[in-house]
């Protein structure tokens, strides 16, 4: 008898049979895969990947008798032999990578590549497992590229997929067996049916109709989810919806995400956001409306964001595969992180490749479609394309600003049949159009803070949290004065805006400094907004915090060239976007116009050119397309979408509610817990992202002390000076007693 685990407390004979195991492994692989028509490459890879287990060596290591074993490449090696061509080679990444990742074709880096591991010469496989693995026929999948300068990323795409399907199968198959032996309920999920969900759903809005003001800005709102619902009914494939800011776009598109999933038999709903300041603010809207029943959302609305090194949190060994839901999305409803998105399905590790299946067949909603970077937009744009095209999802690009990435638009590779859910977006912006945008000049900072105090409630945006912090105190002596930035932890950020939204309702003074956060889905309403020269979308998002309520007819914006100064030079790339935009402010009387954004983006676009796929990531897999010899590895490393080297320091900011003591308590946990990823997630709050070399510095200084939990070294660092943490702009680093002045970074 040959077992795939083993466990301390059970004589050999009822440990995990090695056939249940490979067995169960490929029924679930396949049913993962089925609504895509590739059920039989995930059987086969599940029946295949812990083949090498059918030695003498690995079955006296289960008893303790031997050391590591490789039992990864026989099954590797025994796809090729069993399926001689493209088919058994994507097998074979799958099987061989199913622990240590995805590896390069050829020339691997890191973890060896595959030729080197198929040319490895693992133990000898006992003849058993031909009684005992009934391998399927298998038949080509039906995998169509875009075109032929897009056959390689689909091929290298389906490799993902089904390493995907294989790696969540496996985890979930001895997860449950582990379970089992130990008494422990094993994970099922009780969800409610998206019917449920849409019913709750229809429920809030009910109440919120019946509530909301007859005005003409609640009116287009009902319009834009009524026209929705409607469009709810199209065929699955990609889709726009582009609403001015105000217009009510995300109950709107959760609306049509569970209208059209339950239509097309999708799985669930996947909300995609820029920012990870305000994925914690878009769950809340979610659980709210979809709190009536008997389930608490908090169990099926999965927030996913993180700033800790997922790799090094979590799992060692088969026990250690107790995951939770946030490692593969098995849940009706997530809101997540563009880089957490994104670089998931270009990465190669299994923890970040576990949840790749559950994208497919279901609606992915893309928040702030226009933030998504330059040097690895074409990229994106090719996994959107192949999303809709070949794994059923449903993929709505949802802005006020909606990119050119259409083929129609002259966008090199663009997407083609997009269909719009808004109703006539061009009308809706002449309707809901409440403010103007002017050029106000270069303007330093003693001419700004005139200008902002002519202004009962003002908004100031700039480009760097220096200038934030340094226009603020400029002002601070004022009453009502207030600065938001990343230099402060969410939840701070969080008691910062519930003061300011107060003051704003109660008609009090408030003159708020921010940097662009406050344009990522911020809901304020200021008389006038002053932004500092940037990228039109930015323009047109912080135009989306003036007048937002239409309270008087037409609200003032104020674009500035900031006056040179010391920590303030603009990066090349916002100096483009900014020259952009002024040529744009030139050509169009409306700047907010479609027109006029969609011009700006053709600019941006034809500016960038080779730079839209930086790292040459399409070419990669294309000129890899005949072999299979993908680079995984290599491009895993190259696609992040924030190549800013920030690292956070945890802050134990007290706030209104003495949360200090609750900041202490998980620590207090983490110093002495074995996995703390369930720790580092409540600690996300309470983050402050600070370049590297600056934290580095910080620990030398004594200024901020390092948690290890085992070997988690400085994924844990706490600020230990509370003096460096101030109340009104966060944590300030530039003291020269912690920081020598050539290291200050803003």
């Amino acid at each position: 008898m040959y077992f795939a685990h083993s466990h301390e407390s059970l004589e050999p004979a009822r440990w995990h049979l090695l056939s249940q195991h490979l067995e169960n492994t490929g029924e679930r692989a396949a049913a993962f895969l089925d609504a895509v028509d590739v059920a039989d490459l995930g059987r086969a890879a599940g029946l295949l990947h812990d083949l090498g287990k059918y030695s003498d060596e690995f079955q006296q290591r289960l008893a303790g008798k031997a050391a590591r074993v490789d039992h990864s490449t026989a099954g590797a090696q025994t796809a090729l032999k069993r399926y001689p061509g493209p088919l058994g080679k994507i097998i074979a990444y799958c099987v061989a990578g199913h622990h240590a990742g995805l590896a390069n074709g050829v020339n691997g880096e890191k973890i060896g590549a595959l030729a080197d591991r198929l040319a490895a010469s693992p133990p000898p496989l006992d003849t058993t497992w031909k009684n005992e693995v009934a391998l399927p026929e298998l038949l080509p999948p039906r995998v169509k590229p875009r075109d032929a300068s897009n056959a390689g990323f689909s091929a290298a795409f389906l490799v993902r997929m089904v390493f995907s399907a294989l790696v969540d199968a496996d985890y979930l198959d001895t997860e449950a067996w582990f379970a089992k032996v130990d008494g422990h309920l094993s994970r099922h999920r009780n969800d409610p049916a998206l019917g449920q969900l849409l019913e709750r759903l229809d429920s809030h809005l009910a109440g919120l109709a019946t509530k909301s003001a007859p005005t003409k800005v609640n009116s287009i709102r009902r319009e834009v989810l009524d026209h929705a619902r409607t469009a709810a009914a199209k065929r699955p494939g990609l889709f726009t919806l582009t609403v001015p800011t105000g217009g009510g776009k995300t109950l709107s598109s959760l609306a049509f995400a569970l209208e059209h999933a339950l239509r097309h038999g999708q799985q669930g709903v996947i909300y995609v956001i820029p920012f990870t300041s305000i994925v914690e603010q878009t769950a809340a809207v979610f659980r709210h409306a979809l709190r009536e029943g008997p389930l608490d959302p908090a169990h099926f609305v999965l927030e996913h964001h993180g700033a800790f090194d997922e790799d090094r949190i979590g799992q060692r060994e088969a026990r250690d595969k107790l995951r939770l839901a946030m490692e593969n999305w098995d849940v009706p409803i997530v809101v997540t992180t563009a880089v957490q998105f994104f670089e998931s399905l270009f990465a190669n590790r299994p923890s970040k490749c576990r949840k790749l299946h559950n994208i497919a067949n279901r609606v992915v909603i893309l928040d702030e479609a226009q933030t998504l970077p330059l040097n690895l937009l074409m990229p994106c744009v090719s996994a959107i394309d192949e999303l809709a095209r070949n794994w059923r999802s449903s993929i709505v690009l949802c802005t006020a600003t909606q990119p050119a990435l259409q083929a129609h638009h002259g966008f090199n590779g663009g997407l083609g049949g997009v269909r719009e859910i808004a109703p006539e977006p061009s009308r809706l912006y002449g309707h809901l159009r409440r403010t103007r945008i002017r050029h106000a000049g270069r303007l330093d900072d003693p001419q700004l803070k005139k200008r902002l105090l002519l202004s009962r409630q003002t908004l100031c945006i700039v480009n760097t949290r220096r200038h934030a912090r340094e226009l603020f105190e400029a002002l601070s002596a004022t009453p009502g004065s207030f600065h938001l930035s990343t230099a402060m932890c969410a939840i701070h950020r969080r008691d910062v805006l519930s003061d300011i939204r107060e003051r704003l309702a109660g008609g009090h003074p408030v003159r708020l400094v921010a940097t662009s956060l406050i344009e990522a889905g911020v809901d304020v309403d200021f008389e006038t907004v002053f932004r500092a020269e940037a990228g039109l979308e930015s323009i047109i998002q912080a135009a989306g915090r003036c007048n937002r309520e239409g309270r008087s007819e037409m609200g003032d914006v104020y674009v500035f060239e900031p006056a040179p100064a010391p920590g303030r030079t603009p990066s090349p790339e916002l100096a483009q976007f900014a020259s952009a935009a002024r040529s744009v402010l030139r050509r169009h009387e409306d700047p907010q116009s479609l027109a006029a954004v969609t011009d700006y983006f053709r600019e941006v676009y034809w500016i960038k050119g080779p730079e839209l796929d930086a790292h040459r990531i399409l070419a990669k897999l294309n000129e890899r397309r005949a072999s299979l010899d993908f680079p995984f590895e290599t491009i895993a490393r190259e696609f992040r979408l924030i190549s800013s080297d920030m690292v956070p320091v945890i802050v134990p900011y007290a706030g209104r509610s003495n949360r200090d003591r609750i900041v202490a308590r998980l620590l207090e946990e983490l110093r002495r817990i074995e996995r703390p990823g369930r720790i580092a997630r409540s600690l996300q709050p309470y983050l402050v992202p600070v370049p590297r070399r600056i934290r580095q510095h910080l620990i030398a200084a004594g200024a901020v002390s390092v948690i290890r939990p085992n070997a988690f070294a400085e994924q844990f660092v706490v600020l230990t000076n509370p003096e460096l943490y101030r109340h009104d702009t966060g944590l300030v680093w530039d003291n020269p007693e912690y920081i020598s002045a050539e290291s200050l970074v803003f």
